[in-house]
């Protein structure tokens, strides 16, 4: 008997042992930056790290802090809603009648046609099982890099640490040749809607946000016969991304941005707030780069020439002030991490 409880307890050990070493060295593998390791450090940080893992053994992720906990700010667990999908895939393509209503008067789309048709014809080709993008777990740190498109990137010197990160999320038509100093050069997932397509390179996940059933039917479209090239501005009639690359923004997802987060300012909410929401409930540290105006107040993108411009920041449809105090609390609730550059 003794012999038995000695062989487990051994067991345990090399178990117990094994789970912390592969929890420290998946949260340290993320840096790119180049360390003299000693012995003695080598001991503290791993003592460190087992000792949170002995006390939380519960904790959604490895890092010192997961974006995901509650229970430490009223203001965040009142939104963050953990059970929400933020992508569409062949178990959840389906809409409740009340997002249903809300998401087809986000363009005025009079006569909506065949919404779960056009689910099904989507998911003919691509795919549509569950993104590996959402398996989290306890023994992952996840970093991820928001990059907005403002102005107060340029000289900003960050793109090495943007391209640390294991995510880096991008939007719309921004650029990164020629800006990688400032921007970096690294992106695994670019959200983008018809109206703002830009062509991507092979290994990155092109994330569509849908504002309207043509958004969708627009994709279909362009990965095959080619029929839409009109919405209400000229698209692109054909595009070039590998298939098992596309992934969907949930239209229930960006009702629960407006919702919960935006509480209903604006008419919908920009591509740069539903990308940091999403960060929220895909990452376990984000850090926001290039969102906000520049040193002087001018609100404009970095590939710009004219620093006064910025007359997107003035569509009508989206509350930018509001928008920039919900990421403001974030980083004051230490949920987020935002670097305002020059």
């Amino acid at each position: 008997m003794a012999a038995i409880k000695k062989k487990r307890l051994k067991v345990f050990t090399f178990v117990l042992l094994l789970v912390s070493l592969t929890s420290f060295f998946l949260n340290y593998a993320h840096t790119t930056a180049t360390y003299t390791w000693f012995p003695k450090q080598m001991v503290m940080h791993f003592s460190e790290h087992f000792k949170r893992f002995m006390k939380y053994p519960q904790r959604p992720c490895s890092c010192s802090q997961c974006i995901s906990e509650t229970g430490f700010a009223p203001w965040f667990d009142e939104r963050f809603n953990h059970t929400m999908q933020p992508l569409l895939n062949r178990q959840n393509a389906f809409l409740e009648n009340d997002t249903y209503t809300w998401w087809m008067k986000l363009q005025r789309e009079r006569t909506p046609k065949r919404l779960n048709e056009t689910f099904m014809d989507l998911f003919s080709i691509i795919p549509g099982d569950v993104d590996p993008l959402l398996q989290k777990g306890p023994l992952i740190c996840r970093r991820c890099a928001v990059v907005g498109n403002s102005g107060n990137l340029k000289e900003s010197h960050y793109g090495k640490d943007i391209d640390s990160h294991d995510f880096v999320l991008r939007m719309n038509r921004a650029p990164t040749a020629g800006f990688e100093v400032d921007v970096g050069r690294k992106t695994t997932h670019h959200l983008v809607y018809p109206e703002s397509f830009r062509e991507l390179a092979g290994n990155v996940s092109m994330i569509l946000v849908p504002f309207k059933t043509m958004d969708l039917q627009w994709l279909i479209s362009a990965l095959t016969k080619g029929t839409i090239n009109f919405t209400y501005v000229p698209v692109p009639r054909k595009i070039h991304v590998n298939r098992e690359k596309i992934l969907i923004y949930h239209p229930a997802f960006i009702k629960y941005v407006f919702d919960s987060w935006l509480q209903a300012h604006g008419r919908y909410p920009s591509t740069g707030i539903l990308s940091v929401i999403l960060s929220l409930h895909i990452c376990d540290k984000v850090d926001l780069y290039g969102f906000g105006a520049d040193s002087k107040g001018n609100w404009h993108h970095y590939w710009e020439n004219n620093p006064s411009a910025g007359a997107f920041r003035k569509t009508g449809v989206h509350d930018g002030d509001f928008e920039s105090n919900v990421t403001s609390t974030l980083a004051s609730l230490n949920k987020i991490r935002i670097f305002k550059g020059r």
